[in-house]
């Protein structure tokens, strides 16, 4: 009976330290993180407000993926993906830039948004995938900026 009373005891005392211990899925999402900055992208979560015509509603807190664009790029563009390989803008009108449209085909499904400014290139991702994902989202962040 000492015993039993010991180590239930033990256990109450030890089982807060479990939860410290990041879940599988937080484990990939930090391993995807750490190699997107060895590859020279950024990241944050950012609150997000999302336009109500997406079929699909994204995460409120979303995660951000950054570079700088290169010096003389001043042009300026956001677009939404509705479905895979659909990508829209505010007005809802579908990507018509040829160039730009051939790169964002390349994107995963769980990209949500991409915008560019005149110093910096982001792309709002639900971040489900590897790091083969990861590498297809920088060649194509590589090419935009």
């Amino acid at each position: 009976m000492t015993f039993w009373l010991v180590v239930s005891i033990l256990a109450l005392i030890l089982s807060p330290f479990a939860w410290l211990k990041p879940t599988r899925n937080q484990s990939g999402k930090m391993a995807v993180r750490m190699e997107a900055r060895r590859m020279g992208l950024g990241m944050q979560l950012t609150p997000q407000e999302w336009p109500h015509w997406l079929p699909n509603e994204p995460p409120i807190q979303c995660a951000q993926y950054h570079r700088p664009r290169r010096a003389g790029r001043d042009d300026t563009w956001c677009y939404w993906q509705t479905t895979p390989g659909v990508w829209m803008n505010q007005w809802r009108e579908p990507c018509t830039d040829t160039g730009l449209l051939t790169e964002l085909i390349k994107l995963p499904a769980n990209v949500y948004k991409i915008e560019a400014g005149p110093q910096m290139l982001a792309l709002y991702w639900g971040e489900r995938g590897d790091t083969a994902v990861l590498q297809d989202i920088a060649a194509v962040m590589k090419a935009l900026a």
